[in-house]
């Protein structure tokens, strides 16, 4: 039986209740119920929601509702991060709006001809779906009006900040209306989107359907070590279980820099985080790490305070913390998202946390088990052998060009220069962060060396630059 609210439920005209059942659209999906009765209501919101929820008609319902025909005016635009992503919501809008007599959809993406573009602007749209980096341009140009503009739409916000479009963002918002309604929806909830809505959206409601892990979707596993087998342990893990991205905790700096150098002789690429770095070299680390293009991250609890990684799969407790409050901080960091890779004799969803923990540790252990009210489940290290083939290397690489902000580069232009000048997909390109002088922008490994030679032969900016491959 199905129990899911029926679209007849929500305030909508009419004809775009008999649309919506013509298209096949009987109950509305969880993030439609549970979003649609606040946007509708003109209230700004802060939605996750995973692609293929059904988010695309849970803004797009309530931007539609509002749009009158009758003006030429832009009374909605949509931000998406790829021109693929912009496409597909722009042709789920106009199935949507076919109640809607002469509502017209625009798409502005790079990639193609701006002429185009600015002419179809010209002769008006109501509805407009596009990248910041090109709506900038036309915003720019004067082609791109907003004084009329009613709904905001950010689409995959967190991929958009990834992708280094926040500055991009907030033009564009500075040229909307104050009074306009703001709707943000995120697979994921970062410390940047937190900022970012707060900067936006006024008095946002706010809808998440997958809550922030519990202990039992975090599966902790202790092994017990001497200290002489402790930091080979952390390689027979890695190699065992093979995370893709694993932020494992020293307690000392000195342990962090050893840690490093015995991952590194074993073939598994691991960078050090601690106090001792200079400024430039931590952001350089945090980039690597945080793009994915480094599979472990090895740190003190001071260095990674702070620190908000998504689609973080492992942690891994080199020395057992002193502190109970520390350790549930540690491994609360992981199972953070419902995308993260587990071990398949397992199936579930939730993340790893491995503690390491020696004979002088067991106290520490017993102090974590009353606080948690759970004894802890001990495992063999004999139990653990290598799976899969070749040494553990990260999905992405990180690819830096001597170039940022005060030479005025943009992320848009990074993007475009790999997908349209070296004809990359913005599937195998990753995070684009610019800095004050250096960019880095994180591309599929079997594609970074056709990228690196592209961003060296190819003007960006107009501008030649400086690329390299940081390995």
């Amino acid at each position: 039986m199905n129990t899911s609210p029926s679209f007849d439920t929500l305030p909508l005209s009419a004809a775009a209740r008999a649309n919506l059942q013509q298209l096949g659209y009987t109950s509305m999906t969880p993030i439609q119920a549970a979003s649609l009765p606040l946007a509708l209501a003109g209230h700004d919101l802060i939605a996750q929601a995973q692609t293929g929820s059904g988010k695309t008609a849970a803004f797009g319902l309530a931007l539609l509702a509002r749009v009158q025909t009758s003006g030429q005016a832009v009374q909605a635009l949509v931000l998406c991060p790829t021109r693929e992503l912009a496409d597909q919501v722009a042709a789920e809008l106009r199935r949507l709006a076919r109640a809607q007599e002469n509502l017209k959809v625009l798409v502005l993406c790079g990639g193609t001809p701006l002429r185009p573009q600015t002419e179809s602007l010209a002769h008006g749209a109501h509805v407009v779906v596009g990248t910041p980096g090109r709506l900038m341009d036309h915003l720019e140009r004067g082609n791109l009006r907003l004084e009329g503009l009613q709904t905001l739409v950010l689409d995959e916000a967190d991929r958009m900040l990834d992708m280094g479009f926040s500055a991009d963002i907030d033009y564009i918002a500075s040229r909307a209306p104050k009074n306009r309604q703001t709707l943000l929806f995120s697979a994921t909830y970062p410390e940047a989107i937190d900022t970012l809505a707060k900067r936006f959206l006024r008095d946002p409601q706010r809808v998440a359907l997958t809550e922030r892990p519990g202990s039992q979707q975090i599966r902790q596993r202790f092994y017990e070590v001497t200290d002489e087998q402790r930091l080979h342990a952390v390689g027979l893990l890695l190699n065992h279980f093979r995370p893709a991205s694993t932020l494992a905790f020293c307690n000392t700096k000195q342990q962090c820099r050893d840690l490093v150098d015995v991952l590194q002789a074993q073939g598994i690429a691991a960078l050090a985080l601690h106090g001792e770095l200079e400024q430039r070299d931590r952001d350089q680390v945090l980039v690597r790490f945080a793009n994915r293009s480094c599979p472990v991250l090895v740190a003190t609890d001071v260095a990674a305070r702070g620190l908000d990684i998504a689609q973080l799969e492992a942690v891994i407790n080199v020395d057992i913390t002193p502190d109970v409050e520390v350790h549930t901080h540690r491994v609360g960091r992981t199972g953070r998202t419902s995308s993260t890779r587990t071990d398949s004799s397992d199936g579930s969803d939730s993340g790893w946390a491995f503690s390491l923990a020696s004979l002088d540790d067991m106290g520490r252990v017993g102090r974590i088990e009353v606080m948690q009210g759970t004894a802890s489940d001990f495992h063999p290290l004999s139990e653990l052998t290598p799976s899969g083939s070749g040494p553990l290397l990260a999905p992405m690489v990180t690819i830096q060009i001597l170039g940022g902000r005060k030479e005025k580069i943009r992320a848009g232009d990074v993007l475009g220069a790999l997908t349209k000048d070296a004809g990359l997909s913005s599937a195998h390109i990753g995070k684009i962060n610019v800095n004050e002088f250096s960019t880095y922008v994180a591309v599929a490994r079997e594609l970074a060396a056709k990228a690196e030679q592209a961003l060296n032969e190819r003007p960006v900016k107009g501008k030649r630059v400086k690329a390299r491959v940081l390995d």
